[in-house]
């Protein structure tokens, strides 16, 4: 550890500002660093964070996954409910990721496209050449939200609340809980704990009725567990998509040889490179965070039982090591051949709906660029203040066919 380096990690202004700096410092000279005011050790590079990953029986998720959950160690916990999947650890989450997996399965997945299709078009048709427009509002934000919405059964006239109590979700990652978030949060919770006691009683063609009805070895998730994936699926399939098509439309922006380069090969194999290339550079959830079970050592550092490591996902997929030095780490490049990025996470959390977010960004991509090859910004975009979610919240943008 280098302690000449001394970067406010836990700080939303250095994560909203250009953190890619002290990233790459903190890479070549502290890559397994000791932050003393957050009290964690700060990963950076790319091996370091997938050894973590894949070494749940050395690092544990139990205790928490978000640097806002280190000052609530010791605060209790809400036995009435099992935790998020993100906080399980073996045997407990192989059984529960198997249980889901038996239900969201890339067939199912893949038999969405037609829907997901139909409701880009319906977010894009009402949208005009030459009309500003706020970019997360009509494009980023919807198609996510109504998918999810969709596949748990939300109607229409629900939407709205389903909006509002998203947000709050991500807010309470990103900021901690306090007494409004926690206000959405309950009524969430109380609605979709009514949708699932509705699906037990009358099962419908859902993602919920088959959560209820999934079985392995004569084992089903209880009503709880079906609730907390739920509530999990609407941060990790909602919000992270949103970041990823609206981050990704911000960077095509702002290199508009990138968006020429894609509008003139519009290929479905194009768009799913410059998709991996979206979720390299934007990195939609900046971090998540394992604690230590026993003593241990990184790359010569001692990492006490109970320490916790905070594993920086977008510094590890601009790790030299690995996606350079040609073409250069830090240059956004539709053409790069596709990496081992870590945006979806990797061993036993690697995430579910990682085939849903990718199938949702290439079509609404799709159905952009046949509309309007060429979009640029109209307005200087606003930034969610969040240590978790790289989000921005509203970016003008003008769209020429």
């Amino acid at each position: 550890m280098d302690p000449s380096l001394d970067f406010p990690l836990d700080d939303a202004e250095f994560l909203l500002g250009d953190p890619y700096p002290a990233f790459r410092l903190l890479r070549e000279r502290s890559p397994v660093h000791w932050y003393e005011k957050g009290g964690f050790w700060a990963l950076t590079r790319h091996a370091d964070v997938q050894y973590v990953s894949r070494s749940p029986r050395l690092f544990r998720s139990s205790r928490g996954v978000l640097i806002s959950q280190i000052d609530q160690m010791g605060s209790g916990t809400d036995d009435e409910m099992p935790p998020s999947i993100i906080m399980m650890d073996p045997p407990l989450h192989n059984r529960f990721r198997k249980l889901v997996m038996k239900v969201f399965t890339p067939r199912m997945v893949s038999n969405l496209e037609p829907r997901v299709r139909e409701i880009a078009r319906e977010c894009l048709d009402p949208i005009l050449a030459g009309e500003t427009v706020d970019f997360v509002e009509r494009v980023a934000e919807p198609l996510p939200m109504l998918v999810i919405a969709e596949l748990l059964g939300v109607p229409t006239t629900d939407r709205a609340d389903f909006k509002r109590w998203s947000d709050a979700m991500v807010d309470a990652g990103g900021s901690g809980v306090n007494p409004d978030n926690q206000a959405n949060m309950a009524e969430l919770f109380a609605y979709l704990g009514q949708k699932i006691e509705e699906r037990d009683r009358d099962p419908r063609d859902d993602l919920l009725s088959a959560l209820l009805r999934a079985e392995i070895d004569g084992e089903r998730l209880d009503a709880r567990e079906v609730l907390m994936f739920c509530m999990t699926l609407l941060v990790a399939g909602n919000e992270t998509t949103r970041n990823l098509i609206s981050g990704g439309a911000y960077e095509l922006m702002r290199a508009p040889d990138q968006l020429r380069k894609l509008a003139g090969d519009p290929s479905r194999a194009a768009v799913e490179q410059a998709i991996e290339e979206m979720l390299r550079w934007v990195a939609p959830v900046r971090h998540f965070m394992r604690a230590a079970t026993r003593d241990t050592e990184l790359r010569g550092e001692r990492i006490a039982e109970g320490q916790f490591v905070v594993l920086y996902y977008a510094s590890a997929n601009r790790d030299e090591t690995v996606f350079g030095p040609d073409p250069d780490p830090e240059r956004f490049d539709i053409a790069r051949r596709p990496g081992p990025h870590l945006s979806f996470g990797f061993g036993e959390h690697m995430c579910m709906g990682a085939s849903l977010a990718r199938l949702e960004a290439c079509v609404i991509f799709d159905e952009l660029l046949a509309r309007f090859p060429r979009f640029e910004l109209a307005g200087d975009p606003t930034w969610l203040r969040s240590i978790l979610m790289n989000s921005i919240t509203t970016m003008p943008v003008v769209f020429a066919r």
